[in-house]
């Protein structure tokens, strides 16, 4: 089993910055690839970019393309998004997502790719 725990969510005005955190633990080994989605209310999850460990190809929604920056620390099995120029539609709950496999442009954004999760951690851009 892989834990996953997620940190540094919070209140931001439009165009402000946050950095999330993800510190995986356990069979953190298995680890192929880590990716961040969102849920805004109301609406399904969606994805919003993805990082793989071997290669370091990354990932990223066209809504945040620009504007978010995924990056990792292998040494700290720590994956983090950087949120630059927020908008208030990217209020959302933010979940970091691990793939005990490898990704490819045919399944990086699907859900069913990532077997293991994170709490959630809450978004909230203010207009």
């Amino acid at each position: 089993q892989v834990q996953l725990v997620e940190s540094g969510g919070g209140l931001v005005q439009a165009g402000g910055s946050l950095r999330l955190s993800c510190a995986a633990s356990g069979r953190s080994f298995s680890i192929y690839a880590m990716g961040w989605f969102r849920q805004a209310p109301g609406k399904e999850r969606e994805f919003v970019a993805a990082n793989t460990w071997i290669n370091g190809n990354t990932y990223y929604a066209d809504s945040v393309k620009g504007r978010f920056t995924i990056s990792r620390d292998n040494a700290k099995n720590t994956v983090y998004l950087q949120m630059n120029s927020l908008k208030p539609e990217d209020t959302a709950v933010f979940y970091c997502a691990a793939a005990p496999r490898m990704i490819s442009r045919s399944n990086y954004n699907r859900l069913e790719t990532y077997d293991y999760w994170g709490q959630g951690t809450q978004v909230t851009v203010s207009s």
